[in-house]
Order: C-alpha cells, then structure tokens, then sequence
C-alpha cells in the first residue's frame, strides 16, 4: 500500500470521526511540515504556532478533502497559505533566506558531486561557498521561484504537487523552476567555473 493510499485510509477514518487517526496524520507530518515553514518563517516559535495551526485548518476543513490530491500536498498548500498570511498580518515579507541551507540540500542540484568528493578542507569551503551562493540565489529570486524550487528541489515534490500548492497550471511550475535553476547557475558559474553552455 502507498503511502497516499495509507494516508486516504486515514483521513477517511476520521471523516467518520476517528480523532485518532488524524493524530497519527500529524505525527507523521509534522516535522516534515515545520521543516518546509521554516524557509519562510525564522523564528522556531513562530514556525511551531503556524504548523499548529495548519493542522488545525486541515482538521476543520478534512470533511470537504476529497483526495483529488495527496493529503501531504494539501495539506503543505494550507501551511505555506497560512506563513503567507501569518507574515502579511505582521507586516512582514516573506523571507529570503532560506534557513539551514547547506551541503545536504546542494545535494539536490545537479553538478553538487564534485563537491563530495573528496572531504578536504578545500573542498569543505568549496561546500560552504556554494550552499552560501545558492542561499544569496535564491534570496534574490521572487517568491513564487523560490517557493517552486524549494518545494521541488529541497521538498522533492513533484510537478504535479507543487501546481496543487502553488495553484497553478503544471507548465507555470516548470516556467518558474527552470527560471529559478537558471538564476542560480549564474551565480555558481563563476565559483564552479563553468561556461554559459552549462547549467552548473
């Protein structure tokens, strides 16, 4: 059984009003959720009020889910909508950096092995310049591309979930994505040193 499946099972369960199985929902998303709120929110307390209340609009709003999406992609729609109106109630913009962005998500970019290779210092301040250059990047991006790439390329969501989030046509995402890599390979051209004729 998939886990979109398992997840289905659950929230027919407490559509018929098992409380219970939406606490194991929660369990099983959380952190996953908190994690994905923080590239928005910095402040840990902040990031934990808005999951909280995210699973507390998914709770309310569960009898209508009708599974025309995964849950975990309706319910990460209703998190970031809730950090967006969060942070425009407090007068705040959206952040551009993205918090805790280091080797592990440079991993997720094409061209990141030969960053890996070889664990010597050169290569470890290789490590910290590029995840250093792609957080400047990606600050400097325009909200809907960093949402995109964050949600593709440090999420791994697909397409398909992220047009649900971000509610929008599929080609709209890939536009926004490729647009996003593309600002970030101008970045690390010159500290990779490759030519125009390469992404990375």
């Amino acid at each position: 059984m998939s886990d979109r499946e398992i997840d289905q099972q659950l929230v027919e369960q407490v559509q018929r009003g098992d409380k219970r199985a939406f606490d194991l929902l929660v369990i099983k998303y959380q952190r996953r959720l908190a994690r994905l709120l923080s590239r928005f929110i910095r402040d840990p307390a902040e990031v934990e009020d808005i999951t909280q209340e995210t699973f507390i609009k998914a709770y309310r709003a569960l009898p209508s889910f009708r599974g025309d999406s995964a849950f975990y992609t309706w319910l990460y729609r209703i998190g970031v909508n809730t950090a967006k109106n969060f942070l425009v109630s407090q007068g705040r913009k959206l952040p551009a950096t993205v918090n805790g962005f280091g080797t592990e998500e440079a991993e997720n970019f094409e061209g990141a092995d030969q960053l890996r290779e070889v664990n010597t210092p050169e290569s470890e301040l290789m490590g910290k310049q590029v995840a250093q250059t792609v957080n400047q990047a990606l600050e400097a991006l325009p909200e809907e591309l960093r949402t995109a790439i964050i949600l593709r390329e440090i999420e791994g969501l697909s397409y398909e979930e992220i047009a649900d989030i971000m509610n929008c046509p599929i080609g709209t995402v890939r536009s926004r994505i490729f647009r996003a890599r593309e600002a970030v390979a101008d970045k690390l051209r010159p500290l990779l040193g490759t030519d125009k004729s390469k992404r990375w």
